[in-house]
């Protein structure tokens, strides 16, 4: 049998997430990122993310979410403790910065310096953000040959 050659996975180009209403989840997560509108058309709206976007999509089909979940990547978790705080939203209980928005979207947080994701530098320099690692991400992208010998 011929040997199939598999495609590899390079990266996420957008998550889809169902909300409610498009304005109303404009405004929820406005009040709690700052973000460009990438465009919107009748029942979607698109979030830039740099290279990639979250779509929102008007109608929720499902129950709230339970395990499933995405995650984003901020520069400042902190920062976004304290927005989310401030528009009255519940955090998860647990170690993390967890949330759910009013649609049942559950949504994890972290800190671009502390994690493996990596965006190139020119996609970060086109978002206005100069942002580095810490020793312990750099030694995980290090062990995976993402990341230059130090």
């Amino acid at each position: 049998m011929e040997q199939m050659t598999r495609p590899h996975l390079v990266g996420i180009n957008h998550v889809a997430l169902e909300v409610g209403d498009i304005d109303e989840a404009l405004a929820f997560y406005g009040r709690i990122f700052e973000f460009s509108l990438r465009g919107r058309m009748a029942g979607a709206a698109f979030i830039d993310i740099g290279d990639q976007f979250i779509a929102l999509m008007e109608g929720r089909s499902q129950p709230a979410d339970r395990a499933r979940h995405f995650g984003l990547v901020v520069d400042d978790k902190e920062a976004t403790r304290r927005a989310l705080e401030a528009a009255g939203v519940e955090l998860v209980p647990g170690r993390g910065l967890d949330f759910r928005d009013p649609w049942g979207n559950s949504v994890q947080v972290v800190q671009y310096d502390e994690v493996q994701f990596t965006k190139a530098g020119e996609v970060l320099r086109g978002m206005g953000l100069e942002l580095g690692k810490t020793e312990r991400a750099l030694a995980e992208l290090r062990e995976k040959g993402l990341a230059e010998r130090g």
